[in-house]
């Protein structure tokens, strides 16, 4: 497999470009984006069987399983960041090693019931929080030590609504293989 095919794969949606002018009718997109995901996932992973779950989007990539207790991490790292930013002056995030908690016991369980209800019940406070956040507050900031970078909250919902996409088009093509 060639580096076009591999990144085809490990991109399905394409990499994340930063925007640069953002319009409410761009964050009104991410969120929708953001508030649909939960119920797109739990469609296409319900009844899944085991060997799908275990099933790679692509060689040395996590298999389907992992990806949605991935999102569960991930997102509720997302929520408290926002939260951070909007009750502190440019707060430092903490990040995690995904990789090493894409191994543990509670991302290795083909079990995904309780990461899929997370993912439901975490975005719709996300949801309420995007929606009833006033324009000024899309300026506000943390800052990604790991990235070493600062990342606007109206940023910060461009990157977790692709986010959203782009696992979404892992699991589409682990159940298209």
């Amino acid at each position: 497999m060639n580096k076009q095919e591999l990144d085809q794969l490990r991109f399905p949606i394409g990499p994340f470009k930063w925007p640069e002018n953002i319009l409410q009718s761009d964050l009104n997109k991410w969120i929708k984006s953001i508030q649909e995901f939960p119920v797109t996932l739990a469609h296409l992973t319900h009844d899944l069987s085991k060997e799908q779950l275990n099933t790679s989007y692509r060689p040395d990539g996590w298999k389907l399983k992992q990806l949605v207790h991935h999102c569960a991490d991930s997102h509720m790292s997302s929520i408290k960041r926002f939260k951070l930013a909007l009750t502190e002056e440019a707060p430092t995030i903490r990040p995690y090693p995904e990789h090493l908690f894409a191994e543990l016991i509670d991302s290795t369980d083909n079990d995904i019931s309780d990461s899929v209800t997370i993912l439901k019940s975490l975005h719709r406070k996300w949801v309420q929080i995007l929606n009833n956040m006033q324009p000024e507050d899309y300026n506000k900031t943390f800052v990604h030590p790991e990235h070493n970078r600062i990342f606007k909250l109206s940023e910060a919902t461009a990157l977790y609504a692709w986010h959203c996409e782009h696992h979404l088009g892992h699991i589409k093509l682990c159940l298209q293989n």
